[in-house]
């Protein structure tokens, strides 16, 4: 007699799955990361060096500010704003008696020591003789960094004028000051002898300026020789 019951199949195993598909995902995710890591690392640093640059060039227009400044104040010009002018000088135009060691309102002197032997590596603080006033404070420079000690731009009277160190911005002339620096910036004048065209001496100053960026870390130095007399 014949089975009724229907013949019985053969089971099917399901296909082995072997997860390639998942590995090769898992590393386009790394690589993809990785990329994504390294541009945005690198937006990072062109961002700092863009703001680096920018607070440099800040620093240095604001030196060329203190520049001009130092110029309007040995030549005795009418001040920009006399509303504005901190301090006034003894005479329109500084004379010779007027600079001393100790960079008083900014007109420095020193021996000629200090320029024939004058040596970074060995000045100190305490060996000013063998530093120049514009050096750096550690090696002797006369800037005075001490704010309350210099002028405010205020009116004449009342502001600290019988300062020593760096000038700051303004202080003689009323000029306007540089927005949105850390701090404004200022120069020293040195005064000494030089040839004129028809070989005869004649005065000369070395200005030294140093202005300031966005940040107070950021500073840039300049320097130029100015003689009424050619």
């Amino acid at each position: 007699m014949p089975s009724l019951l229907p013949p019985i199949s053969p089971r099917r195993v399901p296909p082995r799955q072997q997860g390639v598909a998942l590995i090769v995902v898992l590393l386009f995710l790394v690589a993809l990361t990785g990329i994504a890591l390294v541009a945005a690392r690198k937006a990072l640093i062109d961002e700092g060096t863009g703001r680096n640059q920018l607070d440099m060039a800040v620093a240095r227009e604001a030196a060329e500010s203190a520049m001009r400044d130092a110029e309007r104040d040995l030549y005795g010009a009418a001040p920009v704003n006399a509303a504005a002018v901190s301090c006034s000088r003894a005479q329109s135009s500084p004379l010779p008696a007027d600079f001393d060691a100790a960079c008083t309102q900014g007109l420095c002197i020193g021996p000629d020591l200090a320029y024939n032997e004058g040596n970074w590596t060995t000045s100190s603080e305490t060996d000013r003789t063998r530093s120049e006033p514009w050096w750096p404070k550690s090696r002797g420079g006369r800037w005075n960094d001490s704010v309350a000690s210099k002028p405010s731009r205020t009116p004449v009277g009342t502001s600290n004028c019988s300062f020593t160190g760096g000038v700051p911005l303004g202080t003689f002339t009323g000029a306007p000051a540089v927005r949105g620096v850390a701090r404004q910036p200022e120069y020293l004048v040195e005064y000494f002898k030089r040839k004129n065209s028809g070989g005869q001496e004649a005065d000369a100053y070395r200005i030294t300026t140093r202005g300031f960026g966005y940040a107070l870390r950021t500073q840039i130095v300049l320097q130029s020789v100015y003689s009424p007399e050619q």
